[in-house]
């Protein structure tokens, strides 16, 4: 067994002690927020720099911030934004994908060629918006949904992942007499899992923070998705819905605190999500970055 020199150990310290504080400079910002959000409001309003622990902790910014009826038609919006978004965007990419990873199929280079096409150009904000108006989409759910169906990029990827499904499976399945579809969901997405699980992180997370396409098209607020209604907390400064209960003096302090819960209200179920798909992350990206 080879003695590690003084360079390896240097580097080892140095790439160790440079992680740590890339993890610090990441998670801090988000503990900020949560410990402000947890503080006594009077208290946070005073603090200039950093904060290391909630003071006074109290839950009144959060009970205010789920008071409001705009948060909570917005997390239901984005809910439904988030499930039936992703649910389109998983089957319009799988069909796409299976068709174009088939050795069969006619002009599926062509095609690809034009797909890719759209990842360096596109028609631009106004035509894209007088198309949406055209087809009667504009302050719908599905303005959200339909224009952003399919993703070029994860088409890419997991037209590579069905690529590397063994043909012998294909084969032995049409033996059977199954078609297209059966193959589809019964032989290739099975056995796609990973990268399955990758396309629906990232479709979900788009939805989840997705708010530009919404500020665009939607007209109606009983239709706003939470990022959009965050949006208007933090840049506007629109608290005094939630406010109602609070005296003159303490609307300022109280009004800093629900930014911070509502911050962490829309961060922390995509946070809880995260866990249960990351042990697919690595691996259905490689195998889908990889023609096997």
């Amino acid at each position: 067994m080879n003695q590690r020199t003084w360079g390896e150990k240097l580097f080892d310290v140095f790439n160790i002690t440079f992680m740590i504080a890339l993890s610090v400079a990441t998670i801090y910002p988000f503990v900020f927020v949560l410990f402000a959000s947890l503080s006594d409001p009077s208290w946070v309003v005073k603090v200039r720099g950093l904060i290391w622990y909630p003071k006074g902790v109290t839950l009144e910014a959060y009970r205010l911030v789920f008071s409001n009826p705009s948060i909570l038609t917005g997390y239901a919006n984005t809910l439904f934004y988030v499930v039936v978004g992703t649910t389109v965007n998983i089957l319009m990419t799988s069909l796409g994908a299976y068709a174009l990873s088939r050795q069969n199929v006619m002009w599926k280079n062509p095609i690809m060629f034009m797909i890719v096409f759209t990842m360096f150009f596109n028609g631009g904000l106004i035509p894209t918006y007088l198309l949406i108006e055209n087809l009667g989409l504009v302050d719908s759910r599905w303005a959200l949904i339909f224009p952003s169906a399919m993703s070029a990029f994860n088409l890419i990827i997991m037209r590579t992942a069905f690529q590397g499904v063994p043909v012998s499976l294909e084969e032995s399945a049409r033996l059977d007499g199954a078609n297209d579809f059966t193959i589809l969901f019964r032989v290739v997405l099975p056995l796609s899992m990973p990268v399955v699980a990758v396309m629906i992180l990232f479709y979900g997370v788009g939805h989840w923070n997705g708010w530009f396409n919404a500020m665009l098209y939607l007209r109606s607020r009983d239709l706003y998705p939470l990022q959009l209604i965050l949006r208007e907390i933090l840049i506007t400064n629109s608290t005094d819905s939630m406010l109602t209960g609070a005296t003159g003096g303490d609307r300022m302090p109280i009004g800093e605190t629900i930014k911070y819960a509502t911050i962490i209200v829309a961060t922390v179920p995509i946070l809880c999500l995260y866990p249960f798909l990351q042990r697919f992350f690595v691996k259905g990206v490689m195998i889908g970055a990889i023609k096997g």
